[in-house]
């Protein structure tokens, strides 16, 4: 084990680092803003409305996130120019590709939790007034929300490991940083062990936000001792 090595190169594991941390973060943003509208479709009792709804979430659930990743990154060019637009970027098609991704898993974990509320919660609103919207603001989804933390923050650390396929299209995140490294001293070992670690701690502390969040959000759903 060569610590100098690890030491010398990290640099690029830091920049590395930064990549993932965006990366991934602006994809959760992104695909849970798409998810929420997504995840009441699905629920529509219009079958035009719930059908494509279906369709997008089956197909980017039933396929590889590499595959997705490779149709945006090397299929867009068959549709329209991609030259001198964002869709030359490789980092805007890896953006894209995670978006449709855990927003067609993160619909369905939201679909679950609004599926699983209390009806006692939904009459109660009736009961007081609101209106469909108003209930839907101020009870289903902040509810549906707060059930699903627990599901949701294992799609988090999915979707920060299902990033590692980033450096294959040349970005240089965690795994691409390894890759760097491990191309220039070969020492696979040190390299990819490294990025391993640096995988591992983001993982431990996404784990620990959650469960904190938690503690906070549902501790009204924990039995009474």
């Amino acid at each position: 084990m060569d610590f100098s090595l690890i030491m010398a190169s990290m640099p690029i594991y830091l920049k590395g680092l930064w990549t993932t941390a965006w990366l991934v973060g602006a994809s959760l943003v992104f695909g849970i803003i798409v998810a929420i509208p997504l995840a009441f479709i699905r629920n529509s009792k219009q079958p035009w409305l719930r059908y494509p709804a279906w369709l997008y979430i089956y197909f980017f659930r039933g396929t590889p996130l590499l595959v997705q990743l490779y149709l945006i990154y090397y299929g867009m060019d068959q549709f329209f120019a991609v030259k001198d637009t964002l869709w030359e970027n490789a980092w805007f098609c890896a953006l894209v590709s995670f978006v449709l991704n855990t927003s067609a898993y993160t619909a369905e974990i939201i679909r679950g939790a609004i599926n699983g509320l209390p009806k006692g919660e939904i009459e109660a609103a009736t009961a007081f007034g609101m209106g469909r919207w108003k209930i839907v603001q101020r009870i289903v989804l902040p509810s549906a929300l707060r059930r699903a933390l627990p599901a949701y923050s294992n799609e988090v650390i999915f979707m920060l490991h299902g990033s590692a396929v980033a450096g294959i299209i040349t970005i240089m995140d965690l795994t691409g940083a390894a890759r760097l490294v491990n191309s220039r001293y070969y020492a696979p070992f040190e390299a990819f062990l490294t990025a391993g670690l640096f995988y591992m701690v983001l993982s431990f502390s996404l784990i620990w936000c959650f469960k904190q969040a938690e503690k906070r959000y549902l501790a009204h759903l924990k039995p009474r001792t």
